[in-house]
């Protein structure tokens, strides 16, 4: 058992939850990594993740989908999209009747500013 703070990481493109996740780790996190939302839901485990970052625009399965069936199964997860794409709440919470999210990662990111805003926007307060 480890006392790192858990990510779970979603993104269909497979370089990118490379770098991703490399650097995480390399910040004292733990990371579970997966190019394939299905796979993902799958692993999905309720209160496991103290942070989940989900490519909105992915084959088959998108972010929005994927993050209102882990709120379906842990309502207080924690998400955070991330997209290639200029996204905005209002077009969110229009999508979303009960949208829960306030968080959006544009990429590219750069790996430390993606560790920041992990540190400064998903976890938890100490």
């Amino acid at each position: 058992m480890t006392n790192r703070p858990k990510v779970l990481l979603v993104d269909d493109e497979a370089d990118i939850v490379y770098i991703m996740k490399k650097s995480l780790e390399q910040n004292g996190f733990e990371v579970d990594a997966f190019t394939d939302p299905t796979k993902a839901l799958s692993h999905f485990k309720p209160n496991t993740y103290h942070a989940i970052i989900l490519d909105i625009r992915m084959p088959e399965i998108s972010g929005f989908y994927l993050a209102r069936e882990i709120w379906a199964e842990d309502e207080k997860a924690t998400v955070c999209f991330l997209s290639a794409f200029e996204i905005y709440e209002a077009e969110a919470k229009f999508l979303f009747a009960d949208f829960k999210s306030h968080c959006f990662i544009q990429k590219p990111i750069m790996p430390r500013d993606l560790v920041k805003h992990v540190q400064a926007h998903l976890l938890p307060a100490k």
